[in-house]
């Protein structure tokens, strides 16, 4: 196999072995930690015991685990053996879960428990994806397969290479410059973000801090306790920690990141009243990387300045770029750069057919300012995003519209005070069907859905609005985010 993340890693191991890998707070309020050396050595126990079980380089591997250093471990573990891992939510529902292995072709899961007990294998038969036998999915070297939230309405699986993240983690942290003095306060849910991110902190020799719990005071505690230098979080953490009544501070931080969903400016003031420390939007895409970040001097509502290695360009309706843009005058935004990802999975399509000539179409509106900083004009019409998850309402429409009696129904964003979004739904019944019960309603999309996606409130209509067409009509102003 070509150069790895995990070489990296090694060499930090073992140029500093005594060097904090990680440091983890449990919910009783418990400290532990391990070493760059103790990490490798449970990696490495970890991946010998994949291999006695036949998993091979190339086989895409589910891990199911709970937020912490399990996860971590499990993850290096399958990349260890040369496996391609696809992170999988928790609280993924059994049916949801072996639809999504199917879906994925997985040739086995890895499941942590909350005590961090590791279950696995044996390795199972799984059709190949690119109609070769996998022989072109596997000359990828691919490490990491993860389903997008979709910029279409329906979510994309998206496979990077090892060579791709090394790509990736190096063009991010040229503006990042995270290096083995930080150490990194991390509060976003390692299923949903994980490359650049837990990877790169690793790369780089940080150590990874991870709190027990995401209440603010006991997040702050833990934060000042171990001196944190970096926070990677969403707005949504963010505003619970400006709301902080207390008196804890985060003196240590020098860089403050803020990503997964548009930082509204309100969040971006309050913070920096409480703590004295400026928030860095940061514009992540699973194809891309971190293209886009907010290093200069903050501007409310605009997602950064391109890094240095990569150009960001708005590409107009007849596919020329547009120069002079602006809140009136917008383009699609397209990014070319190093990292940007390998193939899709289905149907298989190598990314050098959908790269050239734009490289990648966001599918997303935005402009410059005078200052070069960049600049989200539209959401997408179908998109909601609670606490930083993101994923379209076909999504959970498909699973209300399976159940008898209802003829079809609408999810839509409803605005929250703390998750930003939380989805609603709206059901027409068929003619003489009794309104099902909030309980069954509930029960059935628990089954189905990761609980982030099931609707908060069910409301029956006499009849939802149909375009000219026969598609469904969308709530005027419903929006999601990236």
């Amino acid at each position: 196999m070509s150069e790895t993340v995990l070489d990296h890693i090694r060499l930090r191991a073992r140029e500093h072995p005594d060097a904090r890998a990680w440091t983890a707070r449990d919910k009783q309020g418990g400290v532990r930690s391990a070493t760059y050396a103790e990490l490798l050595t449970r990696v490495d126990g970890f991946a010998a015991r994949l291999r006695s079980e036949g998993f091979q380089p190339g086989d895409r591997i589910g891990l199911v685990a709970p937020q912490g250093a399990g996860f971590v471990e499990a993850a290096l573990g399958i990349l260890q053996v040369g496996g391609c891992l696809v992170p999988i939510p928790d609280d993924t529902g059994a049916a949801a879960l072996e639809a999504f292995s199917a879906r994925a072709s997985l040739h086995g899961r890895v499941t942590v428990a909350s005590d961090g007990a590791l279950a696995s294998g044996p390795r199972s038969a799984a059709a190949a994806l690119d109609g070769l036998g996998d022989a072109a999915f596997r000359g990828l070297a691919p490490a990491y397969l993860r389903f997008t939230s979709g910029t279409t309405h329906r979510r994309k699986g998206v496979i990077l290479g090892h060579a791709r993240i090394l790509e990736r983690l190096a063009a991010a942290n040229r503006g990042l410059g995270i290096g083995p003095e930080d150490r990194v306060l991390w509060l976003l849910p390692m299923a949903h973000h994980f490359v650049v991110s837990i990877l790169l902190y690793l790369r780089f020799g940080a150590t990874l801090l991870l709190p027990g719990s995401s209440l603010a005071r006991e997040v702050l505690d833990f934060a000042s306790s171990e001196g944190a230098t970096v926070t990677y979080a969403s707005p949504y953490h963010y505003n619970l920690l400006a709301k902080d009544g207390g008196a804890a501070r985060l003196d240590d931080v020098r860089l403050a990141i803020s990503t997964a969903e548009g930082l509204r400016p309100e969040i971006a003031r309050s913070f920096e009243q409480r703590f004295g420390l400026p928030l860095r939007q940061a514009l992540g895409i699973i194809e891309v990387g971190l293209p886009v970040i907010d290093l200069g001097e903050p501007e409310p509502g605009a997602l950064g300045t391109p890094l240095p290695d990569y150009e960001v360009w708005l590409r107009g309706e007849d596919g020329r770029p547009i120069g002079d843009s602006g809140p009136e005058r917008t383009g699609e935004i397209c990014i070319r750069g190093p990292g940007l990802f390998d193939a899709y999975l289905e149907p298989w399509t190598p990314s050098a057919a959908l790269l050239d000539p734009d490289g990648f179409r966001t599918g997303d509106q935005g402009w410059f300012d005078a200052g070069g900083r960049l600049h989200l004009a539209g959401r997408r019409a179908n998109r909601i995003n609670m606490a930083g998850m993101k994923f379209f309402s076909e999504e959970v429409e498909a699973v209300l519209d399976a159940l008898p009696g209802i003829r079809r129904s609408r999810v839509s964003a409803r605005q929250h005070a703390h998750l930003g979004e939380i989805p609603v739904a709206e059901l027409e019944l068929e003619e003489g069907a009794p309104a099902p019960e909030r309980k069954a309603l509930l029960a059935h999309c628990r089954a189905q859905l990761p609980s982030y996606k099931v609707p908060r409130a069910f409301d029956v209509v006499a009849a939802l609005p149909l375009t000219a067409t026969g598609k469904l009509e969308r709530s005027p102003g419903f929006e999601g985010d990236r």
